[in-house]
């Protein structure tokens, strides 16, 4: 009789397929009993790694949920289901695989809330929503094994952290419980498998029972930049890159299908108009995809991308993540993407299959951006990717979990509180801080204790921590997950037809007879009934295009080092300078006549006076978050010394202090400005700390349960939630000063946003680094992105355009 493994090669044999060493590495770990990390490129069939000993080790006798596979998106969940239960078909495994998202129908889910499937797909907000419901330790008795795919997207995350929980819960009734993560992109795999196992890691050891399988396939990723001929007419300023649109249509002709990526929704809607009006046959051979377009077009897009019959989608991050699209040739950046791991993921969309060479064309949108490409190059030729921070003590989601426990069976807080304690996340969590979470799901906390609302746990006879209004259940259970959005309006055709969701804000600047663009259309806004966008087609060619709130990306660490090593050797004049790079000659000498370019060892600041007043630029290359941290810190820092107001503004590059008096740089160094030293308080000073900690506090408080988002189609308004979550946050401010929530918003900002450990790094390098003092005549090249961005939020297109004019000018 053959086993498991033998039957697994046979399978592959019949399908003429080679296995790689780590898959079969992944079929002797897993049925030996081992937990583990599996790290493989995109497209290289990690999927039957641990796919296909999981469909062999399911005991087709036995009824019930016996295996685990959770993934971060929908649309990958459908993919896995569809390639699993194809491979139990042809393995001739009698077993049933399900499927479980968002998207479940409610006869599916009827239906498996009387007996799960043996192999269920699933989200992690739906693990948490069967955690939620009754006799929940039942269905999970025969659960043996748990795969999380792309673990990298999930575990530096607060969805991560929620899954921890969910998974100590899971090896609460099950100790002999394996548990995968499968990961194409990893910079620190020992910190991710930490995450994963829910201990630290020490001296390097991987503890017992766990291994760590790494591929030994090297995808390769080939970069290319799309530039004009002339690169020193390059714009210095911008964020679309549509000057390029020509450079687009060689691409064109030679692929079968194009994904262009952009880094935000706006982009993506302005860029398939331009596309479209550009180009006009693709009409009928290209799409669009993003987070706030109707579901079911998004899963056609995906289904059309497989079989062929879309030639381009421009898209965002939607299309990241690990949907196999193996026809895909190209792939186009538009902008920088800010970080490595992200871009190597993008490209890995294309040759999307092992052995296949990943292509990528990077469309910079202005001068810069071309350094941002070498830099770019550099770091995937060393293959260095991010090592990203995983959330620690994150009372918010620890809250919503006792509340989704105390929601299906109830919870005895002695027995749980190991199990919390066993993940990374809480590894740290006091018995102070555990009993004031206790109290506060059962009455509210010191200030909130006198309103019934907050009161939503009773503690039973026997000790039992359960949730015994039906009401309260029902609006936990709607509010389950970590993902905090702007309220958003369904929009629909007056005639009904569903098209996908803006942010209220957005919604409320339109007025009756307004024209804007949407899912590829341009609409006409009619009006506003019932919670939804009514409109109609237009045909009209000038229209507005929407904004999300979404964050705006800023350099990685390890982005900023490749960019100072790049511009490096462009001071170097390197032999190793590209094509691309060379073609910015005319720039460069423009930027020596006036100032310098840095190298990794010089800190660069620049000032001269224009009719604005006294410029005074630094740059750093750290990212627009540190940026914006030092230009408040330099300026509060100042004005200790002297009486001066200062306009700021920042990019990922520098920042700018404009003032109507010049600042004496020499001083800014003997008076120690950039010492580490009181930072912490220098910051709450020279920083709205407030502000951002309430912005932070609301998405806390909705993901605690303190503040209720609506039900499905009626959600409460944007700002009724805003000042709902304001006044809670006065409150504890005022009378509870010590209140965990609001300590950890504020350790969110500064671990977070503000980067601290980060920042504190930067200006101990500054620091080290030789200061070289530019005093120039006019604005250098380097200065334009960073004066435009300012310029940009005070001026029309029109008048901003002429006056970027009149600066190129006079360079």
């Amino acid at each position: 009789m053959e086993g498991p493994i033998e039957n697994i090669i046979s399978w592959f044999e019949e399908k003429k397929w080679e296995p790689f060493p780590f898959q079969k590495d992944c079929w002797k770990a897993y049925l030996k009993g081992s937990s583990g990390l599996l790290m493989a490129p995109t497209g290289s069939g990690k999927t039957l790694a641990l796919g296909a000993p999981i469909l062999q080790s399911i005991d087709p006798n036995k009824k019930g949920l016996q295996a685990l596979w959770i993934t971060p998106l929908r649309a990958l969940s459908q993919e896995i289901f569809e390639a699993l239960e194809k491979a139990s078909i042809q393995m001739n495994i009698d077993i049933e695989v399900g499927l479980r998202n968002g998207d479940t129908s409610t006869k599916e889910r009827t239906k498996q809330r009387k007996l799960l499937p043996q192999l269920l797909i699933t989200t992690p907000e739906s693990l948490q929503l069967l955690l939620a419901s009754k006799g929940y330790e039942t269905r999970f008795k025969y659960l043996r094994s748990i795969v999380i795919d792309e673990w990298h997207d999930l575990y530096a995350s607060k969805r991560g952290a929620l899954l921890e929980l969910g998974l100590s819960r899971l090896r609460g009734i099950n100790s002999k419980l394996q548990v995968w993560g499968i990961s194409a992109t990893l910079g620190d795999p020992l910190l991710a498998l930490s995450v994963l196992n829910g201990t630290v890691i020490e001296n390097e050891k991987v503890p017992d029972g766990w291994t760590i399988i790494q591929s030994n396939l090297t995808k390769e990723i080939l970069i290319k930049s799309l530039i004009s001929e002339k690169a020193d007419r390059f714009p210095w300023r911008g964020h679309l890159g549509l000057h390029l649109i020509d450079q687009i249509g060689p691409l064109l002709k030679k692929s079968k299908s194009i994904l262009i990526f952009t880094n935000t929704r706006s982009q993506c809607e302005i860029w398939f108009q331009a596309l479209l009006s550009h180009y006009p046959d693709l009409a009928g051979q290209m799409a669009m995809h993003h987070s706030s377009i109707e579901k079911n077009t998004r899963l056609w897009v995906e289904n059309a991308l497989r079989n062929e019959s879309l030639k381009v989608v421009v898209c965002t991050s939607s299309l990241d993540l690990g949907v196999d699209f193996a026809p895909v040739e190209t792939v186009i950046q538009v902008g920088g993407p800010k970080s490595i791991a992200r871009l190597m993921q993008r490209a890995g969309r294309s040759g999307h299959q092992p052995g296949a060479q990943s292509k990528l064309y990077f469309l910079p949108t202005h001068a810069m951006e071309i350094i941002e490409s070498a830099a770019l190059k550099i770091a995937v030729q060393e293959k260095q990717i991010e090592a990203s921070v995983p959330y620690l003590n994150s009372y918010d989601l620890l809250i919503q979990y006792l509340t989704t426990l105390a929601v299906s069976d109830g919870f005895y807080p002695e027995r749980i509180l190991s199990e919390v304690r066993s993940t990374f996340c809480f590894q740290t969590l006091s018995e102070e801080e555990w009993n004031w979470i206790l109290r506060f799901i059962t009455t509210g906390g010191g200030s909130l204790e006198n309103y019934d609302e907050y009161q939503r746990v009773t503690i039973e006879e026997d000790g039992k921590y359960l949730v015994t209004k039906r009401s309260i259940a029902m609006r936990h259970r709607f509010q389950i997950g970590t993902i905090v959005s702007d309220a958003t309006l369904a929009v629909h055709f007056i005639s009904g037809g569903f098209i996908g969701t803006l942010e209220e804000w957005f919604v409320s600047q339109l007025k009756p007879g307004d024209h804007f663009t949407f899912a590829g259309r341009v609409l006409e806004f009619i009006r506003v009934r019932e919670m939804k966008v009514q409109v109609r087609l237009s045909k009209t060619k000038s229209s507005k295009v929407p904004a999300w709130m979404g964050g705006r990306l800023s350099f990685s660490s390890e982005m900023s080092m490749y960019l100072q090593t790049a511009l490096t050797k462009i001071e170097r004049n390197s032999k190793e300078l590209t094509k691309e790079i060379k073609g910015l000659e005319a720039v460069f000498k423009a930027q020596k006549t006036e100032s310098i370019i840095p190298d990794k060892y010089t800190f660069l600041a620049e000032t001269f006076k224009t009719k604005e007043g006294y410029h005074h630029l630094f740059y750093t290359f750290e990212g627009r978050f540190i940026n914006e941290a030092l230009a408040n810190l330099l300026a509060y820092r100042l004005s200790l010394l002297h009486p001066i107001s200062c306009s700021l503004a920042y990019n990922d590059y520098g920042f700018e202090l404009l003032s109507d008096q010049s600042i004496d740089i020499e001083e800014i160094e003997t008076q120690e400005l950039w010492s580490t030293r009181d930072l912490m308080i220098d910051l709450r000073a020279s920083i709205n700390l407030s502000e951002l900690s309430r912005r932070s506090f609301r998405d806390i408080s909705v993901i605690s349960g303190l503040v209720f988002n609506g039900y499905p189609g009626k959600p409460v308004k944007t700002k009724h939630l805003q000042s709902s979550s304001q006044l809670v946050y006065e409150v504890f401010k005022s009378y509870e000063p010590d209140n965990l929530l609001m300590l950890q918003a504020e350790r969110e900002v500064f671990e977070h946003q503000l980067e601290f450990d980060r920042l504190k790094r930067v200006l101990e390098n500054i620091n080290r680094k030789n200061t070289y003092i530019a005093r120039c005549e006019k604005p250098t090249p380097f200065s334009f992105p960073i004066i435009t961005d300012r310029l940009r939020a005070r001026l029309s297109n029109e008048d901003l355009e002429k006056r970027i004019q009149k600066m190129i000018q006079q360079l």
